[in-house]
Protein backbone atom coordinates (compact mmCIF):
# COMPACT_ATOMS: atom_id res chain seq x y z
CA UNK A 1 0.00 0.00 0.00
CA UNK A 2 1.46 3.55 -0.95
CA UNK A 3 2.08 5.92 1.43
CA UNK A 4 -0.58 8.32 -0.31
CA UNK A 5 -2.80 6.01 0.92
CA UNK A 6 -2.72 7.21 4.68
CA UNK A 7 -3.81 11.01 3.14
CA UNK A 8 -7.40 8.58 2.84
CA UNK A 9 -9.91 8.91 4.85
CA UNK A 10 -9.65 5.54 7.08
CA UNK A 11 -12.98 4.33 7.04
CA UNK A 12 -12.68 4.53 2.51
CA UNK A 13 -9.06 3.02 2.58
CA UNK A 14 -11.00 -0.90 2.19
CA UNK A 15 -14.11 0.17 1.21
CA UNK A 16 -15.44 -2.20 -1.72
CA UNK A 17 -18.06 0.20 -3.20
CA UNK A 18 -20.27 -0.71 -5.47
CA UNK A 19 -20.08 -3.68 -7.59
CA UNK A 20 -22.30 -3.41 -11.23
CA UNK A 21 -22.81 -5.50 -14.05
CA UNK A 22 -19.81 -4.30 -15.81
CA UNK A 23 -17.21 -4.82 -13.11
CA UNK A 24 -17.76 -8.43 -13.29
CA UNK A 25 -15.23 -10.29 -15.25
CA UNK A 26 -17.43 -12.99 -16.95
CA UNK A 27 -18.07 -14.52 -20.80
CA UNK A 28 -21.14 -15.28 -22.63
CA UNK A 29 -22.73 -13.64 -25.46
CA UNK A 30 -26.58 -13.37 -24.24
CA UNK A 31 -26.17 -10.99 -21.49
CA UNK A 32 -28.57 -11.14 -19.04
CA UNK A 33 -27.43 -9.68 -15.58
CA UNK A 34 -28.08 -5.67 -15.59
CA UNK A 35 -31.62 -5.97 -16.08
CA UNK A 36 -31.07 -4.28 -19.16
CA UNK A 37 -33.82 -3.55 -21.97
CA UNK A 38 -34.10 -6.26 -24.51
CA UNK A 39 -34.17 -4.32 -27.89
CA UNK A 40 -32.56 -1.11 -28.51
CA UNK A 41 -34.23 2.29 -28.31
CA UNK A 42 -35.93 3.46 -31.91
CA UNK A 43 -33.66 6.26 -31.34
CA UNK A 44 -30.91 4.81 -31.23
CA UNK A 45 -29.12 3.58 -34.58
CA UNK A 46 -27.73 0.00 -34.07
CA UNK A 47 -28.59 0.27 -30.21
CA UNK A 48 -25.13 1.08 -29.37
CA UNK A 49 -26.34 2.69 -25.93
CA UNK A 50 -29.01 -0.31 -24.87
CA UNK A 51 -25.86 -1.45 -22.83
CA UNK A 52 -24.48 0.32 -19.59
CA UNK A 53 -21.14 1.53 -20.68
CA UNK A 54 -17.74 0.24 -19.04
CA UNK A 55 -16.89 2.51 -15.88
CA UNK A 56 -13.55 3.23 -17.64
CA UNK A 57 -13.40 2.52 -21.43
CA UNK A 58 -10.18 1.35 -21.72
CA UNK A 59 -9.55 2.85 -25.48
CA UNK A 60 -10.27 6.19 -24.09
CA UNK A 61 -8.19 5.73 -20.73
CA UNK A 62 -5.23 4.36 -22.49
CA UNK A 63 -5.58 7.82 -24.75
CA UNK A 64 -5.71 9.99 -22.78
CA UNK A 65 -2.97 8.42 -20.57
CA UNK A 66 -0.97 8.75 -23.42
CA UNK A 67 -2.16 12.34 -24.30
CA UNK A 68 -0.87 13.28 -20.43
CA UNK A 69 2.18 11.12 -19.92
CA UNK A 70 1.32 8.64 -17.76
CA UNK A 71 0.10 5.11 -16.85
CA UNK A 72 -3.59 4.46 -17.18
CA UNK A 73 -3.22 2.92 -13.80
CA UNK A 74 -2.69 6.59 -12.81
CA UNK A 75 -5.65 7.78 -14.68
CA UNK A 76 -9.10 7.97 -13.86
CA UNK A 77 -12.26 9.53 -16.17
CA UNK A 78 -15.08 11.91 -14.79
CA UNK A 79 -17.74 14.03 -15.49
CA UNK A 80 -15.04 16.92 -16.05
CA UNK A 81 -12.88 17.75 -13.56
CA UNK A 82 -15.62 18.70 -11.01
CA UNK A 83 -16.56 15.17 -10.33
CA UNK A 84 -12.62 14.39 -9.55
CA UNK A 85 -12.91 17.06 -6.86
CA UNK A 86 -15.81 16.12 -5.42
CA UNK A 87 -14.45 12.32 -5.34
CA UNK A 88 -11.13 13.91 -3.67
CA UNK A 89 -12.79 16.11 -1.20
CA UNK A 90 -15.05 12.99 -0.07
CA UNK A 91 -12.52 10.37 -0.16
CA UNK A 92 -10.01 11.97 2.42
CA UNK A 93 -11.72 14.60 4.12
CA UNK A 94 -13.27 13.29 7.59
CA UNK A 95 -16.11 15.69 7.82
CA UNK A 96 -16.25 18.33 10.73
CA UNK A 97 -12.83 17.76 11.21
CA UNK A 98 -10.34 17.75 8.18
CA UNK A 99 -9.85 20.99 5.85
CA UNK A 100 -9.12 22.12 2.09
CA UNK A 101 -6.46 24.85 1.58
CA UNK A 102 -7.62 27.36 -1.47
CA UNK A 103 -6.52 30.44 -3.00
CA UNK A 104 -9.11 32.73 -4.07
CA UNK A 105 -10.04 34.53 -5.91
CA UNK A 106 -9.99 31.30 -7.81
CA UNK A 107 -12.36 28.44 -9.61
CA UNK A 108 -15.20 28.05 -6.58
CA UNK A 109 -15.91 24.55 -7.03
CA UNK A 110 -13.35 23.51 -4.26
CA UNK A 111 -14.99 25.57 -1.88
CA UNK A 112 -17.88 24.20 -3.21
CA UNK A 113 -17.08 20.55 -2.72
CA UNK A 114 -15.52 21.51 0.97
CA UNK A 115 -19.13 22.78 2.02
CA UNK A 116 -20.80 20.02 0.86
CA UNK A 117 -18.38 17.00 2.76
CA UNK A 118 -18.72 19.32 6.31
CA UNK A 119 -14.83 19.96 5.71
CA UNK A 120 -13.19 23.36 6.71
CA UNK A 121 -12.15 25.72 4.05
CA UNK A 122 -8.65 27.63 4.75
CA UNK A 123 -8.09 30.40 2.06
CA UNK A 124 -5.01 32.07 1.90
CA UNK A 125 -5.61 34.75 -1.02
CA UNK A 126 -3.60 35.45 -4.09
CA UNK A 127 -1.39 38.50 -3.60
CA UNK A 128 -1.58 41.26 -6.48
CA UNK A 129 1.91 42.05 -7.32
CA UNK A 130 3.80 43.29 -10.67
CA UNK A 131 4.13 40.38 -11.85
CA UNK A 132 0.14 39.57 -11.75
CA UNK A 133 -1.63 37.54 -8.87
CA UNK A 134 0.05 35.20 -7.42
CA UNK A 135 0.20 32.39 -5.30
CA UNK A 136 1.86 33.00 -1.51
CA UNK A 137 3.31 29.20 -1.26
CA UNK A 138 5.03 29.57 1.92
CA UNK A 139 1.76 31.11 3.27
CA UNK A 140 -0.08 28.21 1.86
CA UNK A 141 2.65 25.67 3.10
CA UNK A 142 2.49 26.92 6.41
CA UNK A 143 -1.55 26.52 6.59
CA UNK A 144 -1.59 23.34 5.39
CA UNK A 145 0.99 22.31 7.90
CA UNK A 146 -0.46 23.87 11.08
CA UNK A 147 -1.15 21.01 12.89
CA UNK A 148 -4.68 22.57 14.11
CA UNK A 149 -6.28 21.97 10.80
CA UNK A 150 -6.28 18.85 9.84
CA UNK A 151 -5.75 20.09 6.59
CA UNK A 152 -5.71 16.92 3.68
CA UNK A 153 -5.85 18.92 0.37
CA UNK A 154 -4.33 21.67 -1.29
CA UNK A 155 -5.83 23.27 -4.10
CA UNK A 156 -3.79 25.04 -6.99
CA UNK A 157 -4.65 26.18 -10.06
CA UNK A 158 -2.59 26.85 -12.74
CA UNK A 159 -3.29 28.29 -14.83
CA UNK A 160 -5.44 29.83 -12.40
CA UNK A 161 -8.90 31.19 -12.96
CA UNK A 162 -9.60 33.71 -13.36
CA UNK A 163 -5.96 35.43 -12.96
CA UNK A 164 -4.75 33.74 -15.21
CA UNK A 165 -0.91 32.97 -13.63
CA UNK A 166 0.54 29.87 -13.65
CA UNK A 167 3.24 28.40 -11.18
CA UNK A 168 6.65 26.98 -11.82
CA UNK A 169 7.18 23.21 -11.43
CA UNK A 170 10.00 23.70 -9.77
CA UNK A 171 7.55 25.98 -6.90
CA UNK A 172 5.24 23.02 -6.94
CA UNK A 173 7.83 20.18 -6.43
CA UNK A 174 8.39 22.00 -3.25
CA UNK A 175 5.68 22.53 -1.80
CA UNK A 176 4.77 19.26 -2.59
CA UNK A 177 7.89 18.22 -0.59
CA UNK A 178 6.74 20.31 1.92
CA UNK A 179 3.31 18.68 2.50
CA UNK A 180 4.44 14.56 1.82
CA UNK A 181 2.73 12.81 4.52
CA UNK A 182 0.67 16.04 5.78
CA UNK A 183 -1.53 16.38 2.49
CA UNK A 184 -2.20 15.85 -0.89
CA UNK A 185 -1.25 19.18 -3.57
CA UNK A 186 -3.86 18.92 -6.27
CA UNK A 187 -2.61 20.80 -9.52
CA UNK A 188 -5.82 22.04 -11.83
CA UNK A 189 -4.57 22.10 -15.20
CA UNK A 190 -8.18 22.93 -16.95
CA UNK A 191 -5.80 25.26 -19.26
CA UNK A 192 -2.55 23.74 -19.44
CA UNK A 193 -2.33 23.75 -23.01
CA UNK A 194 -2.55 27.28 -23.03
CA UNK A 195 0.64 27.58 -20.76
CA UNK A 196 3.65 27.81 -21.42
CA UNK A 197 4.71 26.33 -18.15
CA UNK A 198 4.80 21.92 -18.34
CA UNK A 199 2.07 19.79 -16.85
CA UNK A 200 2.96 18.34 -13.00
CA UNK A 201 2.22 15.36 -14.20
CA UNK A 202 5.86 15.03 -14.77
CA UNK A 203 6.69 15.00 -10.73
CA UNK A 204 4.34 12.20 -9.76
CA UNK A 205 7.21 9.75 -9.63
CA UNK A 206 9.17 11.97 -7.11
CA UNK A 207 6.12 13.41 -5.57
CA UNK A 208 3.41 10.76 -4.74
CA UNK A 209 1.56 13.06 -2.91
CA UNK A 210 0.93 15.22 -6.35
CA UNK A 211 -2.71 14.64 -8.19
CA UNK A 212 -3.54 16.81 -11.19
CA UNK A 213 -6.68 17.75 -12.90
CA UNK A 214 -7.11 17.56 -16.50
CA UNK A 215 -10.25 17.90 -19.09
CA UNK A 216 -11.31 18.08 -22.61
CA UNK A 217 -13.54 20.63 -21.81
CA UNK A 218 -11.34 23.88 -23.01
CA UNK A 219 -8.76 23.12 -25.39
CA UNK A 220 -10.08 20.11 -26.89
CA UNK A 221 -13.37 21.95 -27.21
CA UNK A 222 -15.41 19.08 -25.69
CA UNK A 223 -17.20 20.64 -22.95
CA UNK A 224 -20.71 19.19 -23.28
CA UNK A 225 -19.04 15.64 -23.39
CA UNK A 226 -18.42 16.44 -19.56
CA UNK A 227 -14.79 14.54 -19.61
CA UNK A 228 -11.94 15.01 -17.08
CA UNK A 229 -9.21 13.07 -15.42
CA UNK A 230 -7.55 13.07 -12.26
CA UNK A 231 -4.01 11.66 -12.80
CA UNK A 232 -2.70 10.23 -9.67
CA UNK A 233 -0.79 7.72 -7.71
CA UNK A 234 -2.31 4.08 -8.77
CA UNK A 235 -3.58 3.06 -5.12
CA UNK A 236 -5.20 6.66 -4.76
CA UNK A 237 -6.85 6.10 -8.21
CA UNK A 238 -8.41 2.74 -7.28
CA UNK A 239 -9.49 4.21 -3.81
CA UNK A 240 -11.33 7.06 -6.12
CA UNK A 241 -13.22 4.81 -8.28
CA UNK A 242 -14.31 2.57 -5.64
CA UNK A 243 -16.15 5.61 -4.63
CA UNK A 244 -17.59 6.99 -8.16
CA UNK A 245 -20.95 6.35 -9.58
CA UNK A 246 -21.09 2.92 -11.19
CA UNK A 247 -21.24 4.32 -15.03
CA UNK A 248 -19.65 7.40 -14.93
CA UNK A 249 -18.58 7.74 -18.81
CA UNK A 250 -21.50 7.34 -21.22
CA UNK A 251 -21.09 5.56 -24.54
CA UNK A 252 -21.95 8.64 -26.66
CA UNK A 253 -19.12 11.04 -24.77
CA UNK A 254 -16.61 8.26 -24.83
CA UNK A 255 -17.13 7.88 -28.47
CA UNK A 256 -16.95 10.97 -29.11
CA UNK A 257 -13.99 11.47 -26.99
CA UNK A 258 -11.74 8.96 -28.79
CA UNK A 259 -12.71 10.69 -32.00
CA UNK A 260 -11.19 13.84 -31.06
CA UNK A 261 -8.46 13.10 -29.98
CA UNK A 262 -6.76 11.49 -33.11
CA UNK A 263 -3.58 12.43 -34.15
CA UNK A 264 -5.69 14.43 -36.66
CA UNK A 265 -7.63 15.85 -34.03
CA UNK A 266 -4.78 16.46 -31.51
CA UNK A 267 -3.04 18.56 -34.34
CA UNK A 268 -5.65 20.62 -35.17
CA UNK A 269 -6.54 21.36 -32.17
CA UNK A 270 -2.73 22.42 -31.28
CA UNK A 271 -3.10 24.96 -34.26
CA UNK A 272 -6.09 26.36 -32.69
CA UNK A 273 -4.33 27.04 -29.41
CA UNK A 274 -1.51 28.42 -31.33
CA UNK A 275 -3.80 31.00 -32.64
CA UNK A 276 -5.46 31.62 -29.42
CA UNK A 277 -2.61 32.67 -27.84
CA UNK A 278 -1.34 34.62 -30.79
CA UNK A 279 -4.99 36.17 -30.14
CA UNK A 280 -4.70 36.85 -26.61
CA UNK A 281 -1.71 38.92 -26.95
CA UNK A 282 -3.12 40.93 -29.79
CA UNK A 283 -6.69 41.48 -27.12
CA UNK A 284 -4.06 42.01 -24.50
CA UNK A 285 -2.56 44.55 -25.93
CA UNK A 286 -5.54 46.05 -27.56
CA UNK A 287 -7.63 46.48 -24.18
CA UNK A 288 -4.63 47.89 -22.52
CA UNK A 289 -5.97 51.51 -24.43
CA UNK A 290 -9.75 50.87 -22.99
CA UNK A 291 -11.74 53.73 -22.02
CA UNK A 292 -11.67 53.21 -18.56
CA UNK A 293 -9.30 50.18 -18.24
CA UNK A 294 -7.21 50.46 -15.17
CA UNK A 295 -4.88 46.96 -16.01
CA UNK A 296 -5.01 43.91 -18.01
CA UNK A 297 -3.02 40.60 -16.36
CA UNK A 298 -0.91 38.60 -17.74
CA UNK A 299 -2.51 35.28 -18.62
CA UNK A 300 -1.21 31.84 -19.32
CA UNK A 301 -5.04 30.72 -20.40
CA UNK A 302 -7.69 31.54 -22.83
CA UNK A 303 -8.85 34.49 -21.49
CA UNK A 304 -8.00 37.83 -19.78
CA UNK A 305 -9.24 39.16 -16.59
CA UNK A 306 -9.57 43.45 -16.78
CA UNK A 307 -10.43 45.89 -14.55
CA UNK A 308 -11.98 48.77 -15.22
CA UNK A 309 -12.75 52.34 -13.70
CA UNK A 310 -16.55 51.85 -14.37
CA UNK A 311 -16.90 47.51 -14.55
CA UNK A 312 -20.16 47.67 -14.28
CA UNK A 313 -20.38 50.35 -17.34
CA UNK A 314 -18.22 47.88 -19.42
CA UNK A 315 -20.25 44.93 -18.72
CA UNK A 316 -23.03 46.66 -20.26
CA UNK A 317 -21.55 48.28 -23.07
CA UNK A 318 -20.54 44.60 -24.03
CA UNK A 319 -24.22 43.30 -23.60
CA UNK A 320 -25.29 46.43 -25.62
CA UNK A 321 -23.39 44.92 -27.94
CA UNK A 322 -24.39 41.32 -27.89
CA UNK A 323 -21.52 40.18 -26.06
CA UNK A 324 -21.28 38.39 -22.83
CA UNK A 325 -18.15 38.27 -20.57
CA UNK A 326 -17.79 36.66 -16.93
CA UNK A 327 -18.63 39.38 -14.25
CA UNK A 328 -16.11 39.13 -11.68
CA UNK A 329 -17.51 41.68 -9.53
CA UNK A 330 -18.83 39.61 -6.56
CA UNK A 331 -15.36 37.42 -6.04
CA UNK A 332 -12.31 38.25 -3.82
CA UNK A 333 -10.09 41.06 -4.87
CA UNK A 334 -11.87 41.42 -7.97
CA UNK A 335 -15.08 44.61 -7.91
CA UNK A 336 -13.56 46.04 -10.24
CA UNK A 337 -13.11 43.10 -12.73
CA UNK A 338 -14.48 41.10 -15.79
CA UNK A 339 -12.87 38.25 -17.15
CA UNK A 340 -12.88 37.86 -21.05
CA UNK A 341 -12.31 34.67 -22.83
CA UNK A 342 -10.24 34.42 -26.22
CA UNK A 343 -12.92 33.92 -29.00
CA UNK A 344 -12.31 33.76 -32.52
CA UNK A 345 -10.91 36.72 -34.02
CA UNK A 346 -14.42 37.86 -35.18
CA UNK A 347 -15.71 37.67 -32.02
CA UNK A 348 -12.73 39.24 -30.44
CA UNK A 349 -12.86 42.50 -32.56
CA UNK A 350 -16.39 42.26 -31.72
CA UNK A 351 -15.73 42.11 -28.20
CA UNK A 352 -13.28 44.92 -28.55
CA UNK A 353 -15.77 47.24 -30.40
CA UNK A 354 -18.30 46.90 -27.65
CA UNK A 355 -15.81 48.77 -25.37
CA UNK A 356 -15.08 51.38 -28.38
CA UNK A 357 -11.30 50.17 -28.65
CA UNK A 358 -9.79 51.19 -31.88
CA UNK A 359 -6.71 48.84 -32.38
CA UNK A 360 -3.36 50.61 -33.25
CA UNK A 361 -2.30 49.74 -36.58
CA UNK A 362 1.73 48.52 -36.48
Amino acid sequence: MSATIDLVREDLRSFAGYKSARTETVGGDVWLNANEAAWGNPADEGARNRRYPEPQPQPLRERLAELYGCNPSQLLIGRGSDEAIDLLVRALCVPGRDAVVVTPPVFGMYAVCARLQNARLIEMPLVDGDSGLQVDLDAVARAAADPDTETKLVFLCSPSNPSGSSIALADIAALAQRLRGTALLVVDEAYGEYSNVASAVSLLQQHPNIAVLRTLSKAHALAAARIGSVIADAGLIEVLRRCQAPYPVPTPCSDLAIAGLTEAAVGQTRARVAQVIDERERVRQALASAPGAIRVYPSQGNYLLVRFADAGRAYRSLLDAGVVVRDQRGAPQLSDALRITIGTPEENDRMLAGLAIKETVQ
